[in-house]
């Protein structure tokens, strides 16, 4: 009987904690989806794990970079205009970047929907999620990769660690979306139901067409 009652109290407590902060929980959620759905990535597949092939994928790296032909989008869809009309681009450049250290891998480029893990970018963290992405696969592309923001414009040509650039980011997101990038322990359990919420609302919707 005890047991019982404690039961339903605990869950009467959570309920009402879950209701008192619904309007937060739905406020951070939505900047969630609003931080992930304005964000464009660049991913990078060096050929294998080799030391080799590791500078190797540095190399194609900073020769997108340091090209510029990523750069100069007004918004995220100009943006992936961009990257599509340049990929062909992108793999020329980045195949002749190889040639140059006597290295005959094919590369691939592609704009692509993908998951993420969570990233740490400099002082900013990059929740887990979905993206779009410019991915860019080297030889076997059975490697480690390596990541930046291509929008808004966070990748900064240098063979050392990127390191985020803190006016562009107050530039391009909104004070929750910054919050949420800057404090990711905050955010990481509403977060993750967030996204569970998501998933059970999508699996519902799909077993109501059947």
């Amino acid at each position: 009987m005890k047991k019982h009652l404690f039961f339903i109290l605990t869950s009467g407590l959570i309920l009402a904690i879950l209701i008192s902060n619904a309007a937060s929980f739905i406020e951070s959620g939505i900047a969630l989806d609003k931080l992930r759905g304005n964000v464009l990535r660049l991913h990078i597949l060096a050929n294998s794990d080799s030391e080799f092939d590791q500078r190797m994928k540095i190399k194609v790296r900073d020769a997108i970079l340091e090209s510029g032909m990523l750069s100069g989008a007004d918004d995220l869809d100009e943006a992936e205009e961009l990257a599509e009309k340049r990929l062909e681009d992108i793999e020329i450049l980045s195949e002749l970047t190889l040639e140059e250290y006597g290295c005959n891998y094919n590369v691939r480029a592609s704009l692509t929907d993908m998951d993420f893990d969570e990233r740490q970018y400099g002082e900013m963290t990059m929740p887990k999620g979905n993206y779009k992405a410019l991915r860019v696969e080297i030889g076997e592309a059975k490697g480690h990769n390596w990541w930046c923001v291509m929008y808004p414009p966070l990748c900064i040509p240098a063979a050392c660690e990127v390191e985020t650039d803190e006016d562009t980011v107050e530039c391009f997101f909104d004070e929750k979306e910054q919050d949420i990038l800057e404090k990711p322990k905050k955010y990481k359990v509403r977060s993750a139901i967030w996204d569970e919420l998501k998933k059970l609302k999508k699996k519902v919707k799909k077993e109501e067409k059947k």
